[in-house]
């Protein structure tokens, strides 16, 4: 896709920031242990196995003299205080019997694991947090976040999957981890798991009547788009300019349906009207650039010359299109000489001859011309003067009923557009149809 959003590396999460991401919440998760655990001492009123107790209190002075000098050492000296407790440890967790045991065994793994930067040991210790059986509701999704997250750094990507599921399922307000288990589908080849769990992740949290974030749909529209799902492509595009209609959205989501629809020069037509009534053409000009110029071609200056000046006098004025292009001066000279030639002085007698006609096909150009011209209520009168003389191919009542709903949204008449888009349930045309019905919900909300 030459010019498109989904080509261009942006709307991806970088591996670096992900990683900084994590690295700052897992440091988060080592302050909060502590209170856990003490929660849990007192809920089990201290249940911990006798030879847990017998070799885990010399190791308890040791770690809390350790703890004691923080932000007083050198960072060097703590890591090796660190190291040197890691390797101290291990007659401490062969002891653990008791769930409260797991949960304390834990708690000091991970703290370790994260002062000395080594995931292997912070991952087995949220681990055993979580298996302990002795994290209240309010703190397990926490702990598999966390758990989920640190799995993620490490490549086990099922611990994550995991882990991160229960974090999504329980909702837990840490935006990065529908995300993170998204991705955690993708690097194990499941890209339609990621896409469900991304959309389950979407509904808890608007039953909690929480704000789903922007992020996740773009990261919804980039694993479909490199998973070559169409169908979900452009059911993610539709459910981020449904959620976000800013320009930039509607020209992803324009893009992506493109991509995965077969479309001819009528759709194209179609496509860049609502590019530019959404202002997705004036969009950063690498991307619009080849919008314009599809436009144009699609338009045909031949055909339909007073809408080939203007969108091509807004790429010029925009910066996306240059003026001593070839193909720009050709398109705007031969539009400039049509009209020139009476194009638009010419309606009036076509609408006349469409008017006597048996069928509707002359009533459905006349249409086009008006419609192109923005003379969007003429438009409308002889689309409908179209479709009540009968349209025999199905493929050109959609054409006909996707028309009459622009112009229809173009008088501000909402509802009736929004029923002609409705008519349009198959083919070619269904994905436009669904994308100009969002429009106009999205303007009728205004």
């Amino acid at each position: 896709m030459r010019g498109s959003l989904w080509n261009s590396g942006k709307g991806t999460m970088a591996r670096a920031a992900m990683a900084v991401a994590l690295a700052s919440g897992l440091g988060f998760g080592a302050m909060v242990a502590p209170a856990i655990a003490k929660e849990a001492k007192k809920e089990e009123g201290g249940g911990n196995s006798k030879e847990f107790a017998a070799a885990a209190a010399p190791f308890q002075k040791s770690f809390n003299d350790w703890q004691a000098t923080k932000g007083k050492a050198a960072d060097a000296d703590y890591k090796a205080g660190a190291q040197k407790l890691a390797g101290e440890i291990g007659p401490v967790e062969t002891a653990a019997k008791t769930p409260l045991d797991r949960l304390i065994l834990g708690q000091w793994q991970q703290i370790l694991g994260g002062a000395m930067g080594d995931g292997a040991l912070q991952q087995k210790g949220l681990q055993n947090m979580a298996d302990s059986g002795q994290l209240g509701a309010d703190k397990m999704p926490m702990v598999q976040y966390f758990l989920g997250a640190t799995a993620y750094q490490n490549k086990d990507y099922a611990t994550a999957t995991k882990a991160l599921r229960a974090a999504v399922d329980a909702n837990y307000s840490e935006d990065n981890a529908a995300e993170l288990l998204a991705d955690s589908y993708v690097q194990q080849s499941q890209p339609a798991q990621a896409l469900d769990a991304l959309k389950a992740a979407v509904a808890a949290r608007k039953a909690a009547n929480g704000t789903v974030p922007v992020s996740w749909y773009k990261r919804g529209q980039v694993i479909a788009y490199n998973a070559k799902l169409g169908p979900q492509a452009i059911e993610w595009g539709l459910l981020s300019v449904a959620a976000d209609p800013t320009p930039i959205n509607w020209l992803g989501a324009g893009q992506l349906t493109r991509e995965f629809s077969q479309f001819g020069k009528e759709e194209s037509v179609d496509l860049g009207r609502l590019f530019e009534r959404t202002g997705a053409l004036g969009v950063d000009k690498q991307y619009t650039g080849r919008e314009f110029v599809e436009y144009i071609q699609a338009a045909d200056p031949r055909r339909l010359p007073g809408e080939v000046q203007k969108i091509t006098e807004q790429g010029i004025a925009s910066g996306a299109l240059s003026p001593s292009d070839p193909f720009v001066s050709d398109a705007l000279s031969q539009a400039k000489a049509r009209i020139a030639a009476g194009d638009k002085a010419s309606l009036g007698a076509l609408e006349r001859d469409a008017a006597k006609a048996a069928d509707g096909k002359l009533s459905a150009i006349t249409a086009d011309a008006y419609l192109s011209y923005g003379e969007a209520a003429k438009a409308e009168t002889l689309y409908k003067a179209a479709l009540s003389k009968g349209i025999p191919a199905q493929a050109d009542k959609d054409r006909i009923e996707t028309r009459l709903g622009i112009a229809l949204a173009d008088q501000g008449k909402y509802d009736e557009a929004k029923a002609a888009f409705a008519t349009i349930t198959s083919g070619v045309r269904a994905p436009l149809a669904q994308l100009w019905t969002q429009y106009v919900v999205t303007k009728g909300a205004k």
